[in-house]
C-alpha cells in the first residue's frame, strides 16, 4: 500500500492534476492487476449475499415503489431484481439497490466512517448487463469492477471520517462505485477522475437520514449514490468534467464538509500491480439490525440463559463504544428509540430494542421481530426503559482498532436484578464475523440466501441463480443477466399497491 498525505490546497497553489486524490484513486482503478482467487471468492459471497437480503425485501413499500420507478423507464439491458424485466442501468442500480439496502441485512465496514460495501454491486452490476455484449464484458470483468468499489470504499472509510460532520456515509460510497464502473468497462484515469469527482460532488448529504424518526429514505440514500455514480460515468465518458480538486478544493469537501482548511488526512491505497484485497475486510450480517447490534443480540441470545426471571431485572446497562453509544444507544437523545409505535428503521437503530427483543425472544428475526405487535408487547416495552448505554473508552479504542485482531464493536453487559444480584457479560465480535464463534463460509450465505428467498423465489429459481452466482468467474457476456432474481408474477402481485407519481 502507498501512503499518500492529503490537505487543502488555495486555488492559486500549483497542484498539479496527479497528486490530487481523485487521480490517486482513478489510477488505481483502472490498474489491469489480477483479482486474488479469495477475494474473487468473497465477491461471490457478497453477491450470494445481496441477493439474499433483496429477496426477503421484494415485496416491501418502498422496495417496490423504486421498482415501480425503475420500470417506467423504457430501453435498457439491466435487469430489474425480482421482475424478470430490464431498465437502463442507472434506475436498475436504483431499484436494485434499494431492494439490498432496505432490511440493513448485508455487509459493513467500520473504521472512521461507516459502511456497507455491498452497496457498490447494484450499480456495477447494472453497467455491466448493459453494456456487456457490445464491449465484451463478462464475469471476470465484473468482479474485477466489485473488488474495485469494495477497495476504495474501505480506503476512504479508514481515512475520512463523515458522520463527525454529519455527513451521510453514502459520501463515500458514489466515488468508489465510480471508480468500479471504471476499472469494469476498461476506462482510463482521465475518465474515471472526471466520473469520481462528479459522484462525490453529487451525493454529499447531511446524516438526518440516519437521525430521529428514521425514514425509508435511509434504503434509497446508497441507491441514490449508486444511480449518480452510473450518471457520473456517463457524462465523463462523454467528455463532460467535475469540480476539481473535489477533496483538496478551497472550497471543496474537506475545506468546507469534514475537518476544514487546516485539515490533513492520511489515506492509503493499493501501489501499481498489487492487488484489491479490501473486501476480504470487511463482514456480513446473520442478523437484520444495524451492525453494532450484531454482538449485542448473540450476547443477550446467551444471557437469557443466565438471567433467572427477566420480570426481576432493575436494569441493564451495555458498556460500548462511542459510536454505538451515540449512533444507536442512549447518547443519541433520541426518545423514539424507546417508541412502541416507531418505524422500523428507527427500531433497527436501536439497540436497547434490540437488545431487550433478543433477550426475550432467543432469536432475531428480519420481520418478526421489528412487527409493531412485538414492539408494542408490554413486556417487551418495559424491559426496553430498562435498557441504557454508556461509553466505555475501551471499546471506543478496540472499535478503531488498526489490528485487525483487536478490533471489536461488541459490549459489556450489566444486567442488575430487583434483589441486587448483578449478572455480567461480554462479547467482542458477533458469532459470523470472521473472528467470531461460527464465521461465515459459503455454505452460510446460500443457507442465508435460502432462508430469506424461501416462500418468494421459487426453488427451482434458487438453484439457477446459486449456480449461475458460483459459477461468476465463468460467465461470458450473454449470461450476466442471470446474477438477478426473478420472481413469480403471483408473487409480486402481493407487493402494496403504490400511487402514480410523475412517470
Amino acid at each position: 500500500m502507498i501512503t499518500h498525505e492529503i490537505r487543502v490546497h488555495k486555488s492559486a497553489d500549483d497542484f498539479p492534476q496527479e497528486e490530487h486524490l481523485a487521480w490517486k484513486i482513478a489510477t488505481m482503478a483502472a490498474d489491469p492487476v489480477a483479482v486474488d482467487s479469495d477475494v474473487t471468492d468473497m465477491v461471490i459471497n457478497r453477491i450470494i449475499d445481496n441477493a439474499a437480503v433483496a429477496s426477503a425485501s421484494i415485496l416491501r413499500r418502498p422496495v417496490t415503489s423504486a421498482r415501480v420507478q425503475a420500470l417506467s423507464r423504457s430501453g435498457g439491458r439491466a435487469a430489474v431484481f425480482g421482475s424478470g424485466a430490464t431498465t437502463s442501468p442507472e434506475w436498475a442500480a436504483w431499484a436494485n439497490g434499494v431492494a439490498v439496502r432496505e432490511l440493513d441485512f448485508h455487509d459493513t465496514f467500520l473504521a472512521a466512517e461507516y459502511s456497507h460495501p455491498g452497496d457498490n454491486i447494484p450499480s456495477i452490476l447494472a453497467v455491466a448487463q448493459h453494456r456487456a455484449e457490445d464491449l465484451h464484458l463478462s464475469g471476470k470483468d465484473l468482479i474485477r469492477g466489485i473488488a474495485t468499489g469494495y477497495e476504495v470504499q474501505v480506503d476512504l472509510v479508514k481515512a475520512i471520517s463523515l458522520h463527525k460532520h454529519k455527513i451521510d456515509h453514502v459520501a463515500h460510497l458514489a466515488p468508489a462505485a465510480a471508480a468500479g464502473i471504471g476499472t469494469l468497462i476498461g476506462l482510463k484515469p482521465d475518465v474515471i477522475y472526471q466520473a469520481i469527482g462528479q459522484a462525490l460532488h453529487t451525493s454529499t448529504a447531511t446524516r438526518q437520514s440516519r437521525k430521529g424518526l428514521i425514514s425509508s429514505w435511509k434504503a434509497y440514500a446508497p441507491a441514490f449514490a449508486g444511480k449518480m455514480a452510473v450518471e457520473s460515468v456517463d457524462r465523463a465518458m462523454r467528455g463532460e468534467g467535475a469540480p476539481a480538486p473535489i477533496w483538496e478544493g478551497e472550497d471543496g469537501v474537506i475545506a468546507w464538509l469534514l475537518d476544514g482548511p487546516d485539515a490533513e488526512y492520511t489515506i492509503e491505497l493499493p501501489g501499481p500491480g498489487e492487488p484489491k484485497r479490501g473486501i476480504m475486510e470487511t463482514y456480513t450480517k446473520e442478523h437484520s439490525a444495524e451492525y453494532q447490534s450484531q454482538a449485542p443480540i448473540d450476547l443477550a441470545r446467551r444471557m437469557r440463559e443466565t438471567i433467572p426471571n427477566l420480570d426481576d431485572v432493575e436494569s441493564i446497562v451495555l458498556h460500548t463504544s462511542h459510536h454505538t453509544h451515540y449512533v444507536i444507544g442512549t447518547g443519541s437523545g433520541d426518545p423514539q428509540k424507546f417508541d412502541p409505535h416507531a418505524s422500523r428503521e428507527t427500531l433497527d437503530h436501536s439497540v436497547m430494542y434490540i437488545f431487550a427483543v433478543a433477550l426475550e425472544d432467543g432469536e432475531w428475526h428480519h420481520e418478526r421481530s421489528y412487527a409493531p405487535e412485538r414492539a408494542q408487547r408490554p413486556s417487551t416495552v418495559e424491559l426496553w426503559q430498562k435498557i441504557s448505554t454508556v461509553e466505555d473508552p475501551e471499546w471506543t479504542r478496540r472499535y478503531h482498532s488498526e489490528d485487525p485482531n483487536e478490533k471489536a464493536f461488541g459490549c459489556r453487559a450489566v444486567v442488575t436484578m430487583k434483589d441486587g444480584t448483578v449478572i455480567e457479560d461480554e462479547l467482542a465480535v458477533a458469532d459470523a464475523h470472521p473472528l467470531g464463534a461460527r464465521p461465515f463460509q459459503r455454505e452460510d450465505y446460500i443457507k442465508k440466501f435460502r432462508t430469506l428467498a424461501e416462500g418468494v423465489v421459487s426453488d427451482k429459481e434458487q438453484e439457477r441463480f446459486l449456480d449461475a452466482a458460483e459459477s461468476t468467474a465463468d460467465l461470458k457476456p450473454e449470461d450476466l443477466y442471470q446474477l438477478n432474481v426473478s420472481v413469480e408474477p403471483s408473487i409480486l402481485a402481493k407487493a402494496p399497491s403504490i400511487p402514480r407519481g410523475i412517470f
